[in-house]
């Protein structure tokens, strides 16, 4: 606990008051960021079965939203300008 609060004065004098909250926030979300990452990681490890089914289902869903905007676009295709000069 000491060394902690050692570390929390150096921090105070060197960053300052005004800017060691926004650093202290900027790491909880980093390691925040990270556990998630560590546990994505680890559950593709331990599932990784699950993980590419629930892969194929999401490349199967952008394929047919891909899909079906090509079919509805060449349907429906834009007016194209045309020049009408007497």
């Amino acid at each position: 606990m000491g060394e902690l609060i050692l570390i929390f004065l150096i921090a105070l004098i060197f960053i300052g008051p005004k800017k060691l909250p926004e650093l202290a926030k900027g790491l909880g979300k980093g390691i925040r960021d990270f556990q998630n990452a560590a546990k994505g990681f680890s559950d593709q490890v331990q599932n990784p079965q699950e993980t590419a089914q629930t892969d194929a289902h999401e490349v199967a869903k952008i394929a047919d939203t891909a899909q079906q905007t090509v079919t509805t676009t060449s349907e429906n295709p834009s007016p194209k300008n045309e020049d009408h000069h007497s």
